[in-house]
């Protein structure tokens, strides 16, 4: 039983889908399925969370849309509705759940982005 179990767990990664981390600003391509089109919609935030466990793992991004509302979407990492994942920037981040982002607003929620350092 335990080699059903674990023959299940074993996931290939997706080549689409770059290593992720809190704190990273991402643009997530998701298909979306209208009636019988399909069509590519772009959801681009902040990653807050990310929790593994093998087939289930998930990373949560939040973006803030109009009229200053915030909103958050979970995403399968391991789905086929994702398309592509970009990671536009990194920040440099403290915790592995970034939950206190909710009660921030405007310039108080922005993260340091992280530098790299320089190749002398």
């Amino acid at each position: 039983m335990t080699d059903l179990l674990k023959s299940v767990e074993r996931v290939q990664p997706n080549p689409a889908i770059p290593t992720l981390r809190p704190g990273d600003t991402v643009r997530v391509y998701v298909r979306i399925v209208e009636g019988d089109r399909e069509r590519v919609q772009p959801f681009q935030g902040t990653i807050m969370r990310m929790r593994k466990g093998g087939i289930n793992a998930n990373f949560t991004v939040r973006r803030i849309a109009s009229h200053g509302v915030g909103v958050e979407r979970t995403f399968l990492l391991h789905s086929p509705r994702l398309e592509k994942v970009e990671v536009l920037r990194h920040a440099h981040v403290r915790r592995a759940q970034l939950y206190y982002l909710r009660g921030r607003r405007g310039k108080a929620a922005r993260l340091r982005e992280k530098r790299l350092k320089s190749q002398e």
